[in-house]
Order: structure tokens, then C-alpha cells, then sequence
């Protein structure tokens, strides 16, 4: 395997917060990988850092072997193209793309060369005369790609560079985009928070959410194969699930039982299932139904209609298909075993340390909650709360913690949250309320289904 970056446990934090973690990947010669993830996830942070703008805290990034670490970004055989094009305003197109080869003293009939070669490339030919402030953006964008490629760089650094751009000149751009790559046969690395151009233009794809990788794969596997809710969640639209395994190549969700290819789950044990819209087949055959629905909405998408329907067991699925089906039908569905998904669950209750405080009360993250646990105080303690035992309050002071709602999984029939309290400690919840995310609520727990437990036990 030819890998020409190898970045190895490479951590940062801005002040407090850390903002990558334990970092490990490499990257092919010739690939097009792309960093994918929401807002804060760290991948702009994780491309600064292989463009040498900023140093890690811990690790290494090495480039055919050598540790790029301290090296500065003009002695770094890499360019970089950012959102914001970063054109020189008083330059006309030649002069930008030409400025580079310029500062390095490169021979001028060399430079002329280069600077034609890129412009056919970015099929710009035309307009080395014209006046950068004149052109439209993406033509701009154009220029900037050309600037940066004309320079021969082994690797090309992208930082979200089309999401200046409507959305027609954005599908555009990705093409170009991608034959630029297929042409130019450097590596690529880009950075986006637009699956869809993730999508289609990567060969590898990169997954991260809170300084994490979550998933590298490629599109394919990325998208039909995803290792947990966030991804799946993250990457299209997906119907997300609670689910039991009933044995091998056997699994039950939305109150049937279905057949499915995946196996080592164990018997009778809690999973999600994922199952993505356009994977959901309507019929009129009565051998052919696992289960009816009834219609709630239908809404036309310009390829397909996305329709909701509530289940005969009261669950709730988007499905995507070329035909529309009317508001209050009953219709018949059913779903292949190869297009169901099914995951291990990341964690099936909150367990959290807690110190028994007296007959009535233990003390959890901090807070004194309302608790019995038959132990003397001091007693340290492991506190089991389900889910549904975590109660979200609109006033803050009626909680015995705080918290705000940072993330949101719509499962079906309920929500499953990540609320994060003030002290930065994360905990699960399953509701029926409507939250959204950024919410501040309070938090208490209620005592039903709670189980507590010597810690050492």
C-alpha cells in the first residue's frame, strides 16, 4: 500500500477544549479523501494542521515518511485552496495563479507554460487578462484550484471550497472537481460537511463528530454500511430503529420480525436497525407483505415522493419511492433482508458512579438525587438509569443538574437525546417530547427502573 500521509495519535485542544483526539489515518497516493462532519467536529482543525498553520499537541503527520512536525506550510510539499478563494484583488488572473512560481524564481517561459497548462485545466483559458474582481465565484474558485495546482504540489489541501457557491455551481464544480483529480492524479483532501458531496466525489470518506473518526470507508460502505446511529444518522436519511436480535440472520423491530443477513449478535439481544427510505417496497401482494401502514404524508422531491407513515404497530417511517401513494391509505410493505442494517447498540442505559449521601439520597455528577439504595452513607456506588428514568424539565432550577440537548436521534416512535450537563458530562434519554437541539433543561431522574449496586460488586 503506497500511503503518502500517515498521521499517528495526533491530538489538540484549544484551551479546555479538546478538539481532536487520538488521531489515527493515512491517506493513499493519488487518493481523494474527504474529512466529513458537522460544524466543530474538527476536521478544518485536523487540515490546518497536515498545511502546518497549526502545530498538534501530541503525534506525528508524516508525508513519504518524514514527520512534517515543525516544518512551516511554504517548505510543505502541499497547497492549500480555502472557502474564501483568498485571490490577490489588485492581480489579474495571470499574476495570481503565476504569483507562487514567481516568488520561487522559476524561469519565465517555465511559468508561462505552467499558467496556460492550468488554465486549459480549469477551462479558463481565456481569461488570464481579465480582472479577478470581475469574475463570477466560481470562476474565482477556478483561479484559486489553478494557483494552487500550478505549483505541482504532491498533495492538494481543500478546505469546504464550494460552499461559497449556489447550489447548481456547486454540482457543477463537483464535477470539474473530479476530473481535475482524475487528470492532475495528486492526492486530494477535502474538507466538507455536505454528505452529499462527500458522496459523490470521494474514494474515501472520513467520518468525524467531537475530535473522533467515527468511520473510514469508502461511499458505498460509508452509506449501506454504517457502525453506529451517528453515522447513520449523519450520512442521508436513514429510519433508525430500536431493535431485538432474535438469533442469527433474524431480527425484530417495529413489532415484526424480519429476516436479515447479518450474524454474531448473540440471541434476544437489544440492537438498532437502520433502514434507509428508498429501502422500503410497497406491494399489492398479500404473500409479499411483513407488515401495513397508513399514509400520513406525501410530498413530491422532483426525482421521488417522500412519504411518512405510521406503521400497524405505531411507529413512524419515511420511505422514498417513484410513486405516490395518497394521504390516508393503507398500503402494504415489506423490506429485503439485504437492506436491513443491524448494529450494536453503543450503550443501553446511563451508569454512573454515584456516593450514597444517606438513606434517601445519593449523590450523582455532582447532584443529590432523590434515591434509596438500602446502603450505608459513604458508600460508593454504581447507578444503572434507564433511559426513559431521565427527566428533561423546561425550568432549569427545578432540575437537580442542568444540561443543554446536544444531539437528537428520531427513533420511530420516541427521541433518543445526548444531553450534556454543565460540568460536560453526557447522558441518554428517551422521550416523547419535542426538543430541540440547544434546548437548556433541567434534569432529574425518576426512581423507576433505576438499579444501584456496591461499586465493587
Amino acid at each position: 500500500m503506497d500511503k503518502i500521509i500517515d498521521i499517528r495519535h495526533l491530538s489538540k485542544s484549544f484551551g479546555d477544549k479538546k478538539v481532536l483526539e487520538d488521531i489515527n489515518l493515512y491517506i493513499r497516493r493519488g487518493e481523494f479523501i474527504t474529512l466529513l462532519g458537522p460544524s466543530g467536529c474538527g476536521k478544518t482543525t485536523l487540515l490546518r494542521m497536515i498545511a502546518g498553520f497549526l502545530a498538534p499537541d501530541e503525534g506525528a503527520i508524516l508525508m513519504d515518511g518524514k514527520d512534517l512536525v515543525g516544518i512551516p506550510p511554504h517548505e510543505r510539499p502541499l497547497n492549500t485552496v480555502f472557502q474564501r478563494y483568498a485571490l490577490f484583488p489588485h492581480l489579474d488572473v495571470y499574476d495570481n495563479i503565476a504569483f507562487g512560481l514567481k516568488l520561487k524564481k522559476v524561469p519565465q517561459d517555465e511559468i508561462d507554460k505552467r499558467v496556460r497548462k492550468v488554465l486549459k485545466l480549469v477551462a479558463m483559458s481565456d481569461y488570464e487578462d481579465r480582472d479577478v474582481e470581475t469574475l463570477s465565484g466560481g470562476q474565482q474558485q477556478r483561479i484559486a484550484i489553478a494557483r494552487a495546482i500550478v505549483n505541482q504540489p504532491k498533495v492538494l489541501l481543500l478546505d469546504e471550497p464550494l460552499a461559497a457557491l449556489d447550489l447548481k455551481m456547486r454540482k457543477d464544480m463537483q464535477t470539474e472537481l473530479k476530473e481535475m483529480h482524475r487528470k492532475l492524479g495528486i492526492t486530494f483532501i477535502y474538507v466538507t460537511h455536505d454528505q452529499e458531496e462527500a458522496l459523490t466525489l470521494s474514494d474515501t470518506i472520513v467520518v468525524l463528530n467531537e475530535g473522533r473518526i467515527q468511520q473510514i470507508g469508502t461511499p458505498t460502505d460509508i452509506y449501506n454500511e454504517p457502525v453506529n446511529s451517528f453515522v447513520a444518522d449523519f450520512i442521508g436519511e436513514s429510519n433508525i430503529l430500536n431493535g431485538t436480535m432474535v438469533r442469527d440472520r433474524r431480527v425484530a423491530f417495529i413489532g415484526h420480525e424480519f429476516d436479515c443477513v447479518d450474524e454474531g449478535f448473540g440471541e434476544d439481544n437489544p440492537v438498532d436497525v437502520v433502514i434507509r427510505p428508498e429501502d422500503i417496497y410497497f406491494t399489492t401482494e398479500a404473500e409479499k407483505t411483513q407488515f401495513t401502514a397508513t399514509v400520513k404524508s406525501c410530498t413530491f422531491k422532483g426525482v421521488h415522493y417522500e412519504m411518512f407513515v405510521d406503521t400497524d404497530t405505531g411507529n413512524e417511517l419515511m420511505i422514498q419511492d417513484y410513486d405516490a401513494y395518497p394521504v390516508g391509505s393503507t398500503v402494504r410493505l415489506y423490506i429485503e433482508p439485504d437492506d436491513i442494517q443491524v448494529m450494536r447498540k453503543e450503550r443501553t442505559d446511563n451508569t454512573l458512579p454515584g456516593t450514597v449521601k444517606d438513606a434517601e439520597t445519593i449523590e450523582i455528577l455532582g447532584g443529590a438525587f432523590a434515591l434509596k439504595s438500602g446502603f450505608e452513607p459513604g458508600t460508593e456506588v454504581t447507578v444503572q438509569v434507564p433511559f426513559d428514568a431521565v427527566d428533561l424539565l423546561d425550568n432549569l432550577d427545578d432540575g437537580v443538574l442542568s444540561g443543554e440537548v446536544h444531539f437528537i436521534l428520531y427513533k420511530g416512535d420516541h427521541y433518543h437525546l445526548t444531553v450534556r450537563t454543565d460540568d460536560g458530562d453526557d447522558l441518554w434519554v428517551d422521550t416523547d417530547d419535542i426538543w430541540d437541539k440547544g434546548d437548556l433543561v433541567g434534569i432529574n431522574f425518576k426512581s423507576k427502573g433505576i438499579k444501584i449496586r456496591r461499586k465493587d460488586e
